[in-house]
């Protein structure tokens, strides 16, 4: 049996610790290479995967871990795994643009991620969410986070670099006027917090992506669906998601 929020904690401090070490690479640069898919990956990424792996064996050495930069095992006859994006927003930090974060979620049954952890290193901003609810910690203040349960005007969040004719369409059917420009999973956090209301994804993310944001956002009040509103699904093959659309 899984104590979750005996392990939270734990799962806080690997992810801040992680975030530090990325902090490193960030402030004096360095190599950058091209994975197969054509995605870059650095030294820092590969660095903070090692972190993380390592930890969450420590505190679990039961259950199985599928990172972006790591290994990617067979989940489809467990209960419990981890998803790890150890440096999502990798385009973002080798520009030096500021927006990146770290992502590490625990799913159950292959549908629901009962907890996640999102560390943002360049503002010390630390979001996580469990059955207890959705919480931010920054500059020395842990605040619980609740969804804007507001019926009008309705605020989008949108992808720096997705924002595509079927985003559009779905923006337009459903009368969104105000969008915001957001990167990385911060678009969770921001939905969480109430800064908005909506976050439709229409095309290609992978497991990690989403399901850290997706646990915070499900702990402060809101859920992830497909858009013809059926569950959205974790353990898929390959890790791939189709789309998706986030609510307050």
């Amino acid at each position: 049996m899984i104590f979750i929020e005996d392990i939270l904690p734990q799962v806080v401090d690997i992810a801040r610790t992680a975030g530090a070490k990325i902090m490193t690479y960030y402030k004096m640069g360095g190599a950058v290479e091209q994975k197969g898919d054509k995605s870059p990956v650095t030294e820092a990424d590969r660095e903070a995967n090692r972190m993380i792996v390592e930890a969450l064996a420590s505190i679990a050495p039961d259950i199985l871990i599928v990172s972006e930069e790591g290994d990617k095992p067979d989940v489809s006859r467990v209960k419990h795994f981890w998803l790890v994006d150890p440096l999502d927003g990798t385009r973002s930090f080798i520009r030096g643009g500021g927006y990146f974060t770290v992502n590490i979620a625990l799913v159950e049954d292959k549908k629901n991620p009962i907890m996640g952890v999102i560390y943002d290193p360049v503002s010390g901003a630390m979001y996580y969410g469990s059955e207890k609810g959705a919480f931010r910690e920054h500059n020395g203040i842990t605040e619980q986070l609740y969804v804007n349960k507001k019926q009008n005007p309705v605020t989008a969040l949108v992808s720096h670099s997705h924002l595509n004719e079927a985003t559009e369409c779905y923006l337009a059917a459903h009368r969104v006027k105000e969008r915001i420009p957001c990167p990385s999973s911060i678009k969770f956090c921001m939905l969480a917090e109430g800064r908005a209301d909506i976050y439709p994804r229409f095309g290609p993310t992978m497991e990690w992506d989403v399901a850290a944001g997706h646990a915070i956002l499900q702990a402060a009040g809101g859920s992830v669906k497909t858009p013809e509103g059926l569950p959205f699904l974790y353990g898929k093959k390959d890790f791939l998601n189709g789309n998706f659309v986030a609510f307050s």
